[in-house]
Order: structure tokens, then C-alpha cells, then sequence
């Protein structure tokens, strides 16, 4: 058997794969439909090459799992929060509050008596 000579039957395996059609029909949300080879009859999208800020140079906000309310929604409770003391702060309030408080320490009358024993 000489180098580059091929057998004639078929590598891939029959009945596992796919239908697949080689005029599938796109269709963007923008209007755009155009046709690839694919293994689903039919396509949508959501963004195209026809849309695309990449190719079409404008900038254009596409938010498709609400990211950007999120984010807008995030950044507004961060500034309500922003006025509010943090752990560190409430630590050492509370330990300059201690230190202010005045330490009474309360003895026993018969504990004077055996001081005053001795």
C-alpha cells in the first residue's frame, strides 16, 4: 500500500448523527436573514453581523439577562449604604465608649475587715 492511498468506505458511523440541512434559513431581530448549512431547519437570533456594534461601528446595548438593571440596581443600594458605618468603625466606638465608662468595683464589707486585719 503506497503513502495517501484511502479505503472506500465510510469513516462515520450510520444512523447517529443528524439531519443536515445545507439551506438553513437565519433570522435576526433586526430583519436580517441570510442562509448556512446547519443541522436545525431555521434560526433566530438575536444579533447579526448587520447589527453587530463590531462591524457596524455604533454602539448599541444589547441586555439580554437584564445585566445592566442589575448593575444600575446594585450601584444605587451601594450609595443608599454608603452613609452607614462599617465593622471597623462600630469596633472602635464601642472600645472608646469603654474606655470612657467609669470602673466601679463593688467589695464586700467583710472583705475590708480581713484587709484592715492584717
Amino acid at each position: 500500500m503506497r503513502l495517501g492511498a484511502h479505503k472506500t468506505t465510510s469513516i462515520m458511523k450510520k444512523d447517529i448523527h443528524p439531519a443536515y440541512y445545507p439551506e438553513s434559513k437565519v433570522t435576526c431581530v433586526c430583519g436580517n436573514s441570510f442562509t448556512v448549512g446547519s443541522t436545525l431547519p431555521e434560526l433566530k437570533i438575536e444579533i447579526c453581523s448587520a447589527c453587530h456594534p463590531f462591524y457596524t461601528g455604533k454602539q448599541k446595548l444589547i441586555d439580554t439577562a437584564r445585566r445592566v438593571e442589575k448593575f444600575q440596581a446594585k450601584s444605587v443600594s451601594k450609595a443608599a449604604l454608603a452613609g452607614r458605618k462599617g465593622k471597623k468603625a462600630k469596633r472602635a466606638a464601642k472600645a472608646a465608649k469603654k474606655e470612657k465608662k467609669e470602673v466601679t468595683v463593688k467589695i464586700k464589707p467583710s472583705d475590708l475587715a480581713e484587709d484592715n486585719k492584717k
